[in-house]
């Protein structure tokens, strides 16, 4: 089946063609009808699917040819999103698919100042792609208005519940038109997801292209046990025996990745860090890097690594396994992409052996055990207690809707579990916020939102 026979305008189509896609993934096959005919939609899928265009290009459509006389004016998509790099990756994919008809986009996020996002946002735009927190600060500041959406797309839903963005999202729907399109794309269907998707979904259309916490079919996973001091040292003879030229590693902290990072370069092996203490165009630069080729390794924690988009990636490293073992998907799912195969290692000492259990339990499968020689495990070593990445949660008065953006990855910073970030934010924009709460984003109703239904049969476009 062509992306044309899907129903795809030919401008759409030609957009298509000239980035090399021809031929609809599942999810884009099975999404791409539903969100045209305007039915609410509840689909899971891992990174790398194609889910992005599943949406955006369906989206494009609707919006190039329903009538927008009178909604010009007023933002007629909104797209929330748990990061900074996943709401630039997806804008940037709503200007490339939308470049031949007439659809105006915008990204807002923190951690960079919010005066020329309001500037922006006085022009049209049809489109926005938002961090929860950074909508927060223009709602506040009365600087949106969201009184035309018509679809309201939740991407990586399960990651903004991890990071408490529950409360956030909630204040945000009782602001938008009970009459709308709604869409939410997961990882995976948890309990959670099914609950907010109870909510706001109405009469969805499921969607799910692979099973449950399933990673991706072409993912090689291997483990190599290793005492935690020479985790390094294999590390380093992985990469250059293996001439690994493009590795994505994962630690549970931004201190440890940033130290990985430095031990790296300076034993010749290229790297850069990404984690929420890094400024927004130091993230930037170090992602342009990596995948240039000109950084040979990316040394990132779980959250900033969410919305890296690379084509082909090859390697992806478990330096340190993470604290749950969703994450654990969520990270070798950077990898074994659109068709293209990939390996993820990691690197387990014997603090780590609970995780490396929880993951295979999840998994129900027993993960390949490589030892490699010279840096064979001394049993006689004891477990130590793990350090946890600390994960900042939203303050439970209801005054803190943009503190809680600044201070974690909803608006976009990293990993979302460092005052950084609330400095960052705070001191970028030129203009001073007020004090007192903001009542303009303390929508009253939020405690149940399921009032949302699709819009009515006679905007759909035929």
């Amino acid at each position: 089946m062509s992306f044309a026979e899907l129903g795809l305008a030919p401008a759409l189509v030609r957009a298509l063609e000239e980035r090399g896609y021809t031929t609809p993934t599942p999810i884009q096959t099975e999404a791409i009808p539903a969100v045209l005919e305007g039915r609410d939609l509840l689909a899971a899928a891992q990174t790398g699917t194609g889910k992005t265009a599943g949406f955006t290009l369906p989206l494009l459509q609707r919006l190039s040819l329903l009538d927008a006389t009178s909604t010009k004016s007023k933002i007629r998509v909104l797209i929330l999103t748990p990061t900074r790099e996943l709401a630039a990756q997806v804008e940037e994919s709503v200007r490339v698919y939308g470049q031949y008809i007439d659809v105006k986009s915008l990204v807002i996020f923190g951690g960079v100042n919010i005066n020329p996002q309001k500037d922006k946002l006085r022009r049209r735009v049809d489109i926005l792609v938002a961090t929860p927190g950074r909508l927060l600060d223009h709602i506040g500041q009365r600087t949106i208005d969201l009184s035309g959406v018509e679809t309201l797309v939740l991407d990586e839903a399960d990651r903004m519940l991890d990071m408490g963005f529950i409360r956030d999202i909630r204040r945000i729907l009782p602001l938008l038109p009970k009459d709308r399109q709604n869409l939410l794309f997961s990882a995976t269907f948890s309990d959670e997801i099914k609950t907010l998707a109870a909510g706001i979904l109405n009469d969805p259309v499921h969607i799910e292209v692979a099973r449950r916490n399933a990673p991706a079919e072409l993912v090689t996973q291997v483990i190599h046990p290793v005492d935690r001091d020479k985790k390094r040292a294999l590390l380093e003879k992985l990469i250059r025996e293996g001439n690994w030229t493009q590795v994505l590693v994962f630690m549970r902290t931004k201190h440890g990745a940033s130290r990985l990072a430095e031990q790296l370069t300076n034993s010749g092996i290229s790297a850069q860090a990404i984690h929420g203490n890094k400024s927004q165009p130091a993230r930037e630069r170090a992602l342009r890097e990596f995948k240039s080729g000109e950084v040979r390794v990316l040394v990132a924690t779980d959250i900033a690594a969410r919305g890296i988009d690379i084509d082909a990636l090859p390697h992806v490293v478990n330096y340190e396994l993470p604290s749950t073992a969703e994450d654990y998907v969520h990270r070798i799912g950077r990898t074994g992409r659109a068709g293209s195969s990939g390996e993820a290692v990691s690197l387990v000492c014997v603090d780590e052996l609970k995780l490396l259990a929880d993951i295979e339990r999840l998994m129900k499968r027993k993960l390949n055990s490589v030892v490699i020689p010279g840096f064979e495990p001394d049993l006689s070593i004891k477990p130590e207690p793990l350090r946890k990445p600390q994960v900042a949660r939203p303050p439970r008065n209801g005054a803190g809707g943009a503190r809680q953006g600044q201070g974690r990855s909803g608006s976009g910073s990293g990993n979302g579990n460092s005052s950084g970030n609330k400095s960052a934010e705070r001191a970028k924009p030129a203009a001073p916020k007020p004090a007192a709460p903001r009542p303009a984003a303390k929508a009253p109703g939020t405690g149940n939102p399921g009032t949302s239904r699709r819009r009515p049969a006679s905007s759909k476009p035929h």
